[in-house]
């Protein structure tokens, strides 16, 4: 007995030296991140920079459904693409301030996420997936015959970015950036949080077991569409942010190859990973950007791209550091 004690004491203080390493690995990363936000100004195009941003966040939201609730959608670009257009309309003819602007498309992505959500969960795996993508379809065919709102196939365009908290003109590209940099590290320390809180944990439980976990008491269609809205919600930021950036709200936000673009940067980066989306979220968007002399054959490219990481790198970049360095990230 006294043997097994002292087995079962060393276990439990290897696994909290674990904890403690991999905490202080996450704790670096988001340093190192910090950093780059600061530098990154500096050394790059803002414009550029800032669209890495954006979409690096919803990448995030799209990984925190996929990768920790086990859920997987092909209609976020609804949530993205309806907060965009909400934020371009409302700072346009409403003259709201950007923040606001960008806070009420969140707001929309949020209500449309829970009722989107409350019908997609009814179902599971394919049929899952299929009811987002009919959901999301429904909402690029209103984008198309709302011209009034939406524009129709010319979109909202000139956007005013207006001045933040009616005080500092965003007009200037480093000046925005400040604000869609601060927008980006508080939805990543947001999701980081969500991931490793005992709300997380169950989620996790779920994806890997779900009959198990209900026999434990946990009634998982309620954490299911909880962790579905808050995708919604991050992506709904994401895409509200982007419009205010871009100064653009188009029918490509909605279009069904913007959800299958976010499943492709999240899957090169690393599926269900902490850190993998932000890896290809810039992969993505640094290809489509130095590789647009080449037209349509981006698309055959990242397609290429696409089979290599299902066939031979699975665990996507970020993923396979991770199990270089047998810590996750």
């Amino acid at each position: 007995m006294t043997d097994l004690a002292t087995t079962e004491a060393a276990s439990g203080v290897a696994l909290a030296e674990t904890d403690d390493s991999t905490a202080k690995l996450h704790r670096n990363l988001f340093i190192a991140i910090a950093v780059l936000l600061v530098v990154a100004p500096f050394v790059a195009y803002p414009v550029f920079v800032m669209k890495v941003l954006c979409f690096a966040l919803f990448a995030l939201a799209f990984n925190l459904l996929l990768g920790y609730g086990g859920l997987l959608s092909f209609g976020h670009a609804a949530y993205f693409g309806m907060a965009s257009y909400v934020s371009a309309y409302t700072a346009k003819n409403w003259g709201l301030t950007p923040e606001l602007a960008i806070l009420l498309g969140t707001v929309v992505a949020a209500l449309l996420g829970t009722v989107f959500g409350a019908l997609a969960i009814r179902r599971q795996g394919i049929y899952f997936a299929m009811i987002t993508l009919a959901l999301a379809q429904m909402v690029f065919f209103f984008s198309l015959q709302t011209p009034r709102f939406t524009g129709g196939e010319d979109g909202i365009q000139a956007v005013p970015r207006g001045k933040f908290l009616g005080l500092i003109s965003l007009e200037d590209d480093r000046a925005l950036y400040w604000l869609v940099a601060a927008i980006f590290l508080g939805g990543v320390l947001m999701i980081y949080r969500i991931i490793h809180s005992p709300f997380g944990q169950v989620c996790k439980a779920i994806r890997d077991n779900e009959p198990r976990a209900i026999s434990l008491g946990y009634r998982a269609n309620q954490y299911k569409l909880m962790v579905f809205v808050l995708s919604a919600t991050l992506a709904g930021l994401a895409g509200a942010t982007k419009a205010i950036v871009f100064q653009l709200a188009s029918l490509t936000d909605v279009y069904w190859t913007m959800s299958g673009e976010v499943v492709l940067m999240t899957l090169v980066g690393g599926l269900g990973t902490v850190f993998g989306p932000i890896a290809g979220a810039v992969v993505i968007v640094a290809m489509q950007n130095y590789l647009a002399s080449l037209g349509s054959w981006v698309l055959v490219v990242q397609g290429g791209i696409f089979v290599l990481c299902v066939l031979l790198f699975r665990e996507g970049i970020v993923g396979l550091v991770a199990k270089w360095i047998k810590k996750p990230l």
